[in-house]
């Protein structure tokens, strides 16, 4: 498998760093709005590298964290915390408008059938993690507190990762970033002072005051916690990459000693209409239930996003979701008439798709290959029904609804090979890789019932 890594500005040959094992963590959300399609094309991109590392054959432990406390309005160190704002704005209790902006996130990723991760992880529940990092890096001097907070000095540590190509600014909106307290436009918070004289909402006691974490702080914490001092990929958005993933590399790297990810990998961006990037603060967003109320199937709008390469920029426009709803109506369409219990996996087109696939996520060409099978009559239906239901392993479409003669469909070994692991890894305790495999499992096209039996499968 080949992935391009933004640390070196490359596709590479992806291997894990134990065994068939991949840990992988995501940027997940800030939870003081609603997430617009363009923060959700980032979130089914993660979704489609998930499934494309199962298609090759590896395990994924994957965690993604929930930003409920320290992002400030210009994503680096300046401005208000954007929960603090929102909730104030809005009159509300900061602590519930963020269970109501999580819980709706996720309601949305199950409807563009993203696999959900096998960790989630709050900031505000892991603030003792945080404040032992910042200790760490205060141990070593590499700190300095001012009127405003605790900062890093960027002066005092070079790190392993080579972030020469991680500082050229992925737009204009981030190539400027104010000194303001800090010594250097370098620097970074690391925790921020309450303001005198009033109170937060989210505050907390710490060495050096009452505060709350810096916003760049919390995925180095989590992310080290639940995966390891080093692990597999990181990934989030461009716009994560001048400021944001530099600093976290920056930070965990002056704690261990080691490499903090091997590979960063990140979504494009999507736009709507004349900008350059779908954003709530320049207006103009759409939501996931903007394009249901329309009558959209959401799924149609995951299939818009597979048309274009993961990396590259998509510009969302209504005459391009009719395109690719129209085009998933076929799909379906062709698989309505067919039969799966009659089908067998044609190996040739499998292996075209995969070598698309496995070649940095091309999903443009992998749909390509899916219609020219469709198209070919020189293959029976029925096969060509079974193939694309494999293809679907990946693209994550919940074409298996749409076929008939599914319930005869024979348990590929596959699965129950993956079955027998799970039941060993829980017999083991080893809760988080059986929930790993559990995933595998459900993007092979299969549920797992835990019954007073033993366990079960049913098809999706």
């Amino acid at each position: 498998m080949k992935l391009y890594n933004s640390i070196t500005k490359s596709v590479e040959p992806f291997t894990p760093l134990e065994n068939n094992r991949v840990r992988m963590y995501s940027c997940g959300p800030t939870v003081y709005s609603y997430q617009h399609i363009g923060n959700l094309r980032t979130y089914t991109f993660s979704d489609l590298l998930k499934r494309s590392l199962q298609f090759a054959g590896f395990r994924v432990l994957h965690a993604m964290n929930v930003t409920d406390v320290g992002h400030l309005t210009d994503d680096a160190d300046a401005g208000e915390d954007k929960i603090e704002r929102a909730a104030r704005a809005a009159g509300r209790d900061a602590w519930a408008m963020t269970e109501i902006f999580k819980a709706k996130f996720f309601e949305d990723c199950a409807g563009l059938n993203i696999l959900p991760p096998d960790i989630v992880c709050r900031a505000t529940d892991h603030i003792a993690e945080q404040i032992a990092m910042i200790q760490k890096m205060e141990d070593k001097g590499l700190t300095y507190c001012n009127a405003d907070g605790i900062y890093f000095d960027t002066t005092k540590f070079n790190p392993i990762t080579d972030l020469s190509n991680m500082r050229i600014q992925a737009s204009e909106e981030y190539s400027r970033v104010g000194t303001g307290e800090k010594r250097s436009s370098y620097d970074f918070s690391l925790w921020k002072f309450s303001p005198t004289g009033a109170k937060r909402q989210m505050e907390w006691e710490s060495p050096w005051g009452v505060g709350f974490p810096g916003w760049h702080l919390e995925c180095s914490a989590m992310s080290m916690k639940y995966l390891g001092e080093t692990f597999d990929i990181h990934t989030g958005g461009i716009d994560h990459i001048p400021v944001h993933h530099t600093n976290e590399i920056i930070q965990s790297e002056s704690v261990t000693g080691k490499t903090f990810a091997k590979f960063w990998v990140h979504a494009g961006w999507l736009s709507f209409g004349d900008s350059e990037k779908m954003s709530k603060s320049a207006g103009g967003t759409l939501l996931l239930d903007n394009i249901l109320a329309h009558g959209y199937d959401p799924m149609a709008f995951r299939y818009l996003m597979l048309t274009a390469h993961y990396r590259g920029p998509l510009k969302f426009t209504w005459e391009a979701l009719d395109g690719a709803a129209t085009a998933l109506s076929r799909i379906r369409d062709f698989l309505a008439e067919s039969d799966l219990s009659q089908g067998n996996i044609i190996e040739s087109y499998i292996s075209t798709f995969r070598e698309h696939i496995l070649n940095d996520l091309d999903t443009p060409k992998g749909i390509a290959t899916l219609w020219t099978l469709l198209k070919d009559n020189k293959v029976k239906k029925d096969d060509a029904a079974r193939t694309i239901i494999e293809m679907d392993k990946v693209l994550g479409l919940r074409l298996l609804l749409h076929v008939s003669g599914k319930t005869d469909l024979e348990v590929p070994a596959e699965v129950l090979a993956l079955l027998t692991e799970r039941t060993a890894l829980k017999a083991a305790k080893d809760y988080a890789g059986a929930d790993a495999v559990r995933d595998q499992i459900t993007a092979l096209g299969f549920e797992v019932m835990d019954t007073p039996k033993g366990p079960a499968l049913k098809l999706l």
